[in-house]
């Protein structure tokens, strides 16, 4: 049996809220990306890990500064002073974005420090490419359809789309890959894509280069011991209850709002020939909050924000938005340094106003007044007067039809 840990996407050098330290020099929010990436390095030295595998996404930015360079290779070190087996694998933000240049984590493969592999092409690696861990890794790093044709035969048609022209040449790959494999040793398959059926979230908010969809019946095959995924943000187990697991561990920190239901966390995996145990580890993470507030009368506006909210020492370093909807006549009456105030215990805040114009207001984003006939509108009404029993509203539709007939006979 070996023991993996196994996590991805990290993104270290997201900024997009807070300051910069003044003792380090970093983004504050920088640092809370390394203070995972330090509890996930101090987990698998603790656990005394066989092999740690990192499934791409070092960074957000292609040519990252060497700032966040530095700070990638101390904890990468740690692992390696650790003599604990490495393998990098490199993402879509890592690869180079033009075809001669580095990629984001070739130092790794020119100083080649002891324990530390990079996987930046197909390839199958056995023990001897692992320092001795008595597993095999069959590695898909980040790929493209210009570099899976480079890389393999190509003998595609001219009718065939570029999707089934990667989905052929990787299968046959993956095929020829499998009858190379020493059958007594487990067998872990690792790519940075995206497979078919799974749930995305932000990561397509900061993603670069066009998504190439690989089908799970390619990945879920039996002779794989673990399918260790990066790419995708949001944890799952994509062949949940069988063998063998197939699982996006998520990133390592939420990259914006859109993440904020999102737990983050890693992966700690028990493998075996056949058999495979895993559980997935909870990191400490910074808190995030969203509020809405819509706002439909000019009575204690102030009031009613504020009643929607936690009190002041809850929001303590949490990144945070409040989003008021209201019409555009109650602008002035929203009292913008009281809010502002109220938050200034938070990590980050962003006010988000959304007025609207009367119309809206009172009809809602999906309906046209004029469309309407004066019987619809009346409806309407009933239902945004809270007027829930039908036969009541029933009763004031006719009393209003009635209404109507005589002022149209008159």
């Amino acid at each position: 049996m070996i023991k993996l840990l196994h996590f991805a996407d990290a993104h270290i050098d997201m900024a997009n809220y807070g300051q910069h330290d003044a003792a380090s020099g970093l983004p504050q929010r920088v640092m809370d990306f390394l203070k995972s990436l330090d509890f996930i390095v101090e987990t698998a030295i603790n656990e005394k890990v066989d092999l740690v595998i990192f499934a791409g996404d070092t960074y957000r930015d292609r040519s990252p500064a060497p700032t966040f360079q530095r700070e990638w290779g101390k904890r990468i070190m740690r692992l390696s002073r650790a003599k604990i087996p490495t393998l990098l694998l490199t993402g879509n933000h890592d690869v180079s974005p033009s075809q001669y240049r580095a990629h984001a984590i070739q130092e790794f493969d020119t100083l080649s420090p002891d324990y530390i592999h990079v996987a930046s092409s197909l390839k199958l690696l056995s023990p001897k490419d692992l320092d001795g861990v008595p597993v095999q890794v069959v590695a898909i790093p980040w790929i493209t359809r210009s570099g899976i044709l480079a890389s393999l035969a190509d003998d595609s048609s001219s009718e065939e789309t570029p999707q089934e022209t990667i989905e052929k040449a990787l299968n046959a790959w993956i095929n020829q890959t499998l009858a190379d494999l020493d059958p007594n040793l487990p067998t872990i398959l690792t790519a940075h894509a995206s497979i078919a059926g799974a749930k995305y979230g932000s990561e397509q908010t900061v993603k670069i280069g066009r998504d190439v969809v690989l089908p799970l019946g390619l990945v879920a095959n039996p002779a794989f011991d673990y399918v260790a995924l990066g790419h995708i943000h949001r944890y799952q187990d994509l062949n949940p209850g069988a063998h063998p697991p197939v699982v996006y561990p998520g990133s390592i920190e939420r990259v914006d709002l859109g993440e904020i239901n999102e737990d983050k966390g890693f992966i700690i995996a028990d493998i075996e020939k056949g058999q495979t145990r895993y559980r997935w580890q909870n990191l400490p993470i910074r808190q995030f909050r969203d509020f809405w507030v819509e706002l439909d009368d000019l009575l204690g506006v102030n009031e009613k924000i504020f009643a929607a909210l936690p009190q002041p020492e809850e929001l303590a370093d949490a990144i945070t938005r409040l989003t008021l909807v209201y019409p555009k006549d109650l602008e002035t009456m929203i009292d913008e340094t009281r809010i502002n105030d109220y938050f200034s215990r938070a990590f980050s805040f962003q006010l988000n106003k959304k007025p609207i114009s009367e119309a809206r207001t009172r009809l809602g984003d999906n309906f046209e007044a004029s469309s309407m006939t004066p019987a619809e509108l009346l409806d309407l009404y009933w239902k945004r007067q809270h007027v829930e029993d039908p036969a009541e509203r029933e009763r004031l539709q006719k009393l209003a039809a009635e209404l109507i007939i005589q002022s149209q006979t008159r």
